[in-house]
């Protein structure tokens, strides 16, 4: 498209007076930066070469001021672009106009057919049945309002569980805000599966300070059946866990775990499996795999609960990325022994490290072992150990693994050309 001249919006600022009366894109006549489909008063437009070098539009082809003057019309300046990015506040304020126009409209056929499944004195209890039945979560927030207005109701637990848990799973999280507003402003009120839902829904809007306050509110409540439960505890070292994979960011959050994993223990909650292989987790992705190790040792004797499969394996994946092989076989080896089965991760750290650590044949033994147990290796793991061989001196026996590999369809075509090629092009024919 091409660019207006610059004087044209000069021009066409100081005949706006008279556009009405006449055809408003006559300002443009020798310009190409209106084609057919954007000036409504042209028919079968063509363009015309003018002597000046512009394209014009034939003048037999303007409708005449008379037949359009009944029209609603306006002068669109999107056309002029510019070459600079929008600027971040610019993006915000698009992105927010965006989404308040994608809000769902309430279908009143839909509100007016939940009203009449309601009989004349209805209870909270009734309230609730027709609430669950209920798809539309705007349906549901509407009605949730209009009975706050009828006389002799009042919402309890069961009427405010349902509406946050219907929003929440809708992600309309402004609207679940001001239901949660309503329930913190009763005191001594709710249950802990209603906190518990406020929690998780407030941890899945990634609003995890707003999911702490409500902690806070819990352990601070009067009725003993809102304090927090294990779950309540599990659900916020699940939110913690997932902020990031960055190790800096695993430490900060990883403090915020252990506080409340002491507080959890000071209040008489004995820790459950998914609690521990938290701790676990937290401390090997924040390379604190020494203090993983003392809560491992810990499970059977301090708490009552087994090491699972899951333990195993975090704690492998934590001793290889260390470099800390002997360890990491010695826990594998106690993990098969209990009857439990390394996952694929746990493999293909095994293969990884024990590659990288010049131990060759223990790496090529976990990757046989790997493939009995059908696990499946990624390109990383086959790229490493076949490169590791080679470092050696023993590119024969690397190409012969690869071929191993090729005919049990572990690796397709593309993958053995891939990694036939990175061989060549490394260590030669």
């Amino acid at each position: 498209m091409i660019a207006l001249h610059r004087d044209c919006l000069r021009n066409v600022y100081h005949k706006t007076k008279s556009v009405i009366s006449m055809n408003p894109f006559h300002h443009f006549s020798y310009y190409s930066a209106f084609s057919s489909y954007l000036n409504p008063f042209t028919i079968n437009f063509k363009p015309k070469q003018s002597p000046f070098g512009f394209t014009q539009t034939h003048p037999s082809y303007i409708i005449s001021p008379s037949a359009i003057s009944d029209q609603f019309y306006c002068i669109s300046f999107s056309l002029f672009y510019s070459s600079r990015a929008p600027s971040r506040s610019f993006r915000r304020r698009n992105n927010k106009r965006l989404k308040a126009s994608r809000k769902p409209v309430l279908d009143q056929s839909k509100f007016e057919k939940a009203v009449s499944q309601l009989p004349p004195r209805f209870t909270a209890e009734e309230l609730c049945n027709v609430m669950i039945l209920e798809e539309d979560p705007l349906v549901c927030w509407e009605l949730f309002n209009w009975v706050a207005q009828q006389p002799r109701f009042r919402h309890d637990v069961s009427t405010y569980h349902i509406t946050i848990k219907k929003l929440g799973v809708a992600k309309m999280y402004e609207e679940m805000d001001v239901v949660v507003n309503q329930v913190l402003a009763i005191r001594s009120f709710g249950s802990e599966l209603l906190y518990n839902t406020i929690i998780y829904f407030f941890t899945e809007a990634r609003k995890l300070t707003r999911a702490v306050n409500i902690f806070k509110h819990m352990r601070n409540n009067r009725k003993l059946d809102c304090r927090p439960s294990i779950r309540t505890y599990n659900i916020l070292f699940t939110a913690m866990l997932s902020r990031g994979r960055d190790s800096y960011i695993n430490h900060m959050y990883m403090e915020t775990i252990r506080c409340l994993f002491r507080q959890m223990v000071n209040d008489g909650i004995e820790p459950d499996i998914f609690s521990l292989n938290s701790m676990i987790k937290g401390y090997v992705l924040s390379l604190h795999v020494n203090d993983a190790l003392r809560v491992f040792h810990q499970m059977g004797v301090v708490y009552k609960c087994l090491p699972n499969a899951y333990s195993y394996d975090y704690l492998i994946y934590g001793l290889c990325a260390q470099g800390r092989t002997n360890n990491a076989g010695q826990l594998c080896n106690e993990m098969k022994k209990n009857g439990f089965i390394p996952s694929g991760k746990s493999y293909n750290s095994l293969v990884n490290a024990f590659a990288l650590a010049g131990e060759i044949e223990e790496a090529v033994h976990y990757l046989r072992e790997m493939i009995e147990m059908r696990k499946s290796a990624d390109l990383i793991t086959y790229r490493t150990i076949l490169d590791e061989i080679c470092r050696r001196g023993r590119v024969e026996e690397a190409r012969g693994l690869l071929k191993e590999l090729q005919d049990k369809d572990l690796v397709d075509g593309h993958t053995y050309r891939k990694l036939l090629y990175a061989m060549e092009d490394d260590f030669g024919e």
